[in-house]
Parts: structure tokens; C-alpha cells; sequence
């Protein structure tokens, strides 16, 4: 049985990430367009995307680490290990089973990481968009019928919200998006950049246009039911929209970043 973290170079207990790293540099080095006049060189590029295709699905890797660990304690304990015997059979759940349920449990972990990860990102940008829609509608008037203390802690929470905010963004855009001068460095220092689906620009241009976009739909639809609003709640609704409709996304985006890590401590 061929070790696919052999044949790409790397740990069994590597990431994603890291998989997809190494498959990416080695088969930019052995590939058969660059490695013309090698013989060999065919079947190892076929033998390093075989090792990558299952190695970079959860599925497929899990149950080859299941085979790979089954070929090494059979490989190293013999007959007594891989026959049927009630003990042999029991030592095998103890052993080598035990080292499986591991494996399964570390891509767990990691699925749940990148899921995480990928939530810190777009709950803040979804309740920023929906925040802006419905200040949009309803044109609140909280901080100029506010007191001084209401002023203060409202200040303090944009602020606080602002910065929030600005840290999840800049986290996303490390993530998953990329320059053309991360390529253009990549090319010449011939170092492998980790693989990040969007560029830059698209990045910040969905969030303006989203902006936006949920802006522009707020006020169609705080136009059209204008009567019903101020009817319903005149004290805090203005007809036009004010600039201090500017502290109520971040202060949102807040709340409800908490109220979502605060859920996932009850979960765990």
C-alpha cells in the first residue's frame, strides 16, 4: 500500500491547508511539461494526484488512514495481531482503533475551525447589511432624543462596535482574499502562497455594494410605508434619514457577534 504522506511529503497529521500546499510546489517541480525529458516523471505526477485526491477528502482520507494504521499493526505485530482470535480481535479495537477514532477526531476539529472561522466572518458582514437596511426603514431618532448618558454610552458602543467590526473584516480579508501582488512575490521568491479563493478588490467591493444595496432598500421601503412608521412610533422616527444613522449598524453588528459567541459557549 502506496503512503500518500509520503509521496507528498508531509505529516499524517497535516491540514488541508498543508496538503494542498505540498501538492501544489511538488507538482509545480515534477510535473511532465516542466520535467519533458524525464521518464519518470509522468508517473509520478499521476502518483502525487492520486495521493492528493484522497488525502484532500475528509471521506477518502479518513478511511484510508483506517487501511494505512490496519497495514502497520499487522505489519508490526504479526499474526497474533491481525488474526481472529477473541484477544487479537479486542487488542486491535484497543490499539489501532483507538489511534482511527483520533485521526477522525483532529479533522473534526479542523472542519470545525475553518467553520468557525468562516462564521466570525459572515455574521458580523450579514447583521451589518441587515442593520442597514432597517435603519434605512425606520430612521431612528435613539440619540437625538437621548440623554448626555445616553449619548456617552452610545458613543462608547459605536466605537467599541467600530472597531469590532473592522477586526472580523480584516480577518476575513487575511483569510480568503489575495492580491496580485501576493502572486506577482509568489512567482518570484518561488515560495507557495497559501491558496485564498477571492481577490481583494471583489472582497471590497461586495461590501460597498452590499452597503449600499441595503441602504437603497431600506429607504424604498421606509418611503413606502412612511405613514404606517410614524403613525406607529412618531417619537422615534424621522421622516428623513440623519447622519446619526451611522452609530446604529456597528453598535448591532456588536450585539449580535456576542449574542452568537455567547450561544456557542452554551453549545459547547
Amino acid at each position: 500500500m502506496v503512503n500518500y504522506y509520503k509521496v507528498l511529503k508531509v505529516s499524517p497529521k497535516a491540514s488541508r491547508t498543508e496538503i494542498r500546499s505540498a501538492y501544489r510546489r511538488l507538482a509545480r517541480k515534477i510535473h511532465p511539461d516542466i520535467n519533458a525529458t524525464s521518464d519518470s516523471s509522468s508517473q509520478e505526477f499521476s502518483q502525487l494526484a492520486k495521493a492528493y485526491k484522497v488525502l484532500a477528502n475528509p471521506q477518502k482520507r479518513a478511511d484510508y488512514d483506517r487501511e494505512l494504521l490496519k497495514q502497520q499493526y499487522d505489519r508490526e505485530n504479526g499474526s497474533v495481531l491481525s488474526s481472529e482470535n477473541p484477544h487479537a480481535r479486542r487488542w486491535r479495537q484497543m490499539v489501532y482503533e483507538r489511534r482511527y477514532n483520533a485521526i477522525i477526531d483532529r479533522m473534526i476539529a479542523e472542519e470545525r475551525r475553518e467553520s468557525m472561522a468562516l462564521q466570525r466572518v459572515i455574521f458580523p458582514t450579514v447583521a451589518l447589511f441587515v442593520s442597514t437596511t432597517f435603519v434605512a426603514i425606520f430612521r431612528p431618532t435613539i440619540w437625538t432624543n437621548s440623554p448626555i448618558i445616553g449619548k456617552i454610552i452610545m458613543f462608547s458602543l459605536f466605537v467599541i462596535g467600530c472597531i469590532h467590526l473592522f477586526k472580523r473584516l480584516k480577518t476575513g480579508f487575511e483569510r480568503y482574499t489575495y492580491s496580485s501582488e501576493d502572486i506577482h512575490d509568489s512567482i518570484l521568491e518561488d515560495t507557495e502562497k497559501e491558496e485564498k479563493p477571492y481577490t481583494k478588490f471583489t472582497a471590497f467591493s461586495f461590501l460597498v455594494v452590499g452597503f449600499f444595496i441595503s441602504l437603497g432598500i431600506g429607504l424604498i421601503i421606509g418611503n413606502y410605508f412612511e405613514l404606517v412608521i410614524n403613525a406607529s412610533i412618531p417619537s422615534l422616527f424621522s421622516p428623513t434619514l440623519k447622519p446619526e444613522f451611522i452609530f446604529y449598524p456597528p453598535i448591532f453588528v456588536l450585539c449580535v457577534d456576542l449574542m452568537h459567541m455567547l450561544a456557542l459557549r452554551l453549545e459547547n
